[in-house]
């Protein structure tokens, strides 16, 4: 072999240290391998991870403010009822009568102007009136009134006088009963007239004369004594004057 040949390969026919692009030298080339692109997967986990993190993060202080907001403070409220009256001996318990407004519906301050208290009822045999009492063919009496006079409903009016003949009689009026008096030893008490006025007296007409006594009851209930003094007229024109007690009840 000529001196002059290059040599081929390093030592002992070993390919040389510096031929580039010789293959198995140390001087051949790298290959680079490109990168692979990083996948999409792992950046949405990432997110979906930050994202979890911050709404963990959210309900946590929501909870933590909410458990520790002070409590709102109990609504005012009014001394409790006491079961006892101040006052009361022995602090016995007030009924519900007594708790409660006086009741001034009937008091004097309650009733309209112009109204009258009811007076209380008199006592039966109290005299309500005593005295002479004309009653002609023309002018009824009403018993009921104080003094008598004629009432200008006819229904109301106890007595009336009319002829029969040439007698005078008298006739109850209203729903009035009379009875006469047959005992003349003694003029009728309120008590000997309500003993048979009731259950013997009529409304039938009677006739009259100087001296007759009768017990009557009169249509609003009242009792009453009459005693004929005397008879005058004839017909239209006649009349009698009586003396009368009207006694209440």
């Amino acid at each position: 072999m000529s001196s002059e040949q290059p040599h081929q390969g390093g030592y002992g026919g070993q390919p040389g240290y510096g031929a580039p692009g010789a293959p198995g030298g140390y001087g051949a080339p790298v290959q680079f391998v490109p990168a692979r692109p990083a996948s999409h997967r792992g950046a949405w986990i990432g997110a979906g991870a930050t994202l979890l993190a911050a709404v963990i993060g959210v309900v946590g202080t929501y909870v933590v403010t909410s458990n520790n907001t002070p409590p709102a403070p109990p609504a005012a409220q009014g001394p409790a009822p006491s079961a006892t009256t101040a006052g009361a001996p022995g602090g016995e318990a007030a009924s519900p009568a007594a708790s409660q407004s006086p009741d001034t519906s009937t008091s004097p301050e309650s009733q309209g102007p112009g109204t009258a208290p009811t007076p209380p009822a008199k006592p039966a045999g109290t005299v309500e009136w005593q005295g002479a009492l004309a009653i002609t063919y023309a002018d009824a009496k009403d018993l009921d009134s104080a003094p008598p006079v004629e009432s200008e409903i006819n229904e109301e009016n106890d007595f009336s006088i009319h002829p029969f003949g040439t007698s005078h009689m008298l006739n109850p009026e209203g729903g009035t009963k009379a009875l006469v008096w047959k005992d003349s030893t003694k003029a009728p008490s309120h008590t000997d007239c309500a003993g048979v006025v009731d259950t013997l007296g009529t409304t039938a007409s009677m006739k009259m004369k100087t001296g007759l006594v009768l017990c009557a009851r009169t249509n609003d209930g009242r009792l009453a004594r009459l005693t004929v003094k005397e008879l005058t007229g004839q017909a239209n024109d006649m009349s009698g004057v009586f003396d009368v007690v009207v006694w209440s009840g």
